[in-house]
């Protein structure tokens, strides 16, 4: 595909944490000038903001698939960056997708966001796990059996690569933190906020004490939400470069790591900034009660091993810059910003 000529590119997600920072990347490419950008989204009050900017924007959601296939059919390159589980949204991008390719003989580019959920444990906290997943042993990844969070999703997407009607490349981001800082944020059209930080943090508001999973011995890879944008941007240049470029389908799957964490040590971090607040009781994490784990995560899942190496992506440049020590700095921010929406 030439950087000169027009790149149609469809964005699902696009008011999201990810999906706004990865539009936003697009945005502030060199070759923006060259992109027709479309949108859904499912504010009809954001749209004149995005038209601004010169996106395109569609009103309707995930469950407008009629919608979502007629936009696929239309598009050279289609992100995904909304609901990662949702199975119907992406048969029905899928089928757009088949649709182009049926009229017109083009192979469509899909980037789509899943996630390193996909290699969560039953640990409870209780040991850190040795198995560690390398994005380059496809053996390995496609060993991992179909029921695990994302996985479905990520096998549809695989299996239209493998029949050959869109190319496809799956980025599966680790815990993203970072408050976004973004075009998109900067029009209030996005939202600039993480989930597992926060939510983390909320919870030892809540309880007026920083909690933790078991022993908290699990540990989970990190990427910083900077980062995770110029991992989209490197691939999407990569993979319009031809199919030989970088690894699609089968060998498409992309991590977003850059160094590791122990969940028990980050939620001790927290407990220890809530203290020294005057927002928790104690600079000690105690351990989560299952109710708790359940109101506050809706499941266990905080105390899951998840252990990844991005290094298919490093091989076509990506370098991320931020590491783990980033991640404890951005504590302090994230819980400024959630007592000033608590109490505003």
């Amino acid at each position: 595909m030439s950087t000169s000529e027009t790149t149609r590119i469809f964005v699902t997600g696009a008011t999201g944490y990810v999906g706004g920072t990865v539009l936003s990347a697009l945005l502030a490419h060199p070759n923006s000038d060259t992109f027709d950008i479309t949108a859904l989204i499912r504010s009809a009050q954001k749209a004149p903001s995005f038209n601004s900017v010169g996106v395109k924007t569609v009103i309707g959601s995930n469950s407008d698939f009629d919608t979502l296939t007629s936009l696929a059919s239309e598009a050279d390159v289609v992100v995904t960056a909304a609901d990662v589980d949702d199975v119907n949204a992406a048969k029905a991008i899928l089928r757009g997708l088949k649709k182009q390719h049926e009229k017109t003989g083009k192979v469509p580019i899909l980037i789509h966001t899943s996630g390193t959920g996909i290699l969560m444990d039953q640990a409870d906290g209780n040991f850190i796990a040795d198995e560690i997943y390398s994005d380059l042993d496809i053996p390995k990844i496609e060993s991992l059996p179909k029921t695990q969070p994302h996985r479905e999703v990520d096998l549809a997407v695989v299996a239209a690569d493998e029949e050959g009607y869109a190319r496809t490349y799956i980025i599966l981001p680790s815990t993203i933190y970072g408050i976004a800082n973004t075009l998109l944020t900067s029009l209030g059209v996005q939202n600039p906020y993480s989930i597992q930080i926060p939510l983390v943090i909320k919870a030892g508001l809540a309880r007026e004490q920083g909690g933790v999973v078991g022993k908290g011995l699990n540990v989970w890879p990190s990427i910083h939400i900077d980062d995770i944008a110029t991992l989209y941007t490197t691939i999407f240049d990569t993979a319009r470069k031809g199919p030989d470029a970088t690894g699609h389908g089968r060998q498409g799957y992309y991590f977003g790591e850059n160094g590791e964490y122990s969940v028990g040590e980050l939620s001790q971090a927290i407990a220890k900034l809530l203290y020294e607040t005057r927002l928790g009781r104690s600079p000690e994490a105690n351990v989560f009660t299952d109710d708790e784990l359940t109101k506050y995560f809706g499941g266990r899942w905080l105390g899951t091993n998840s252990r990844a190496r991005a290094e298919r992506a490093r091989l076509i440049g990506w370098n991320p810059t931020h590491d783990v020590n980033s991640l404890y700095a951005s504590l302090k921010p994230e819980l400024e910003e959630i007592v000033a929406t608590q109490t505003a």
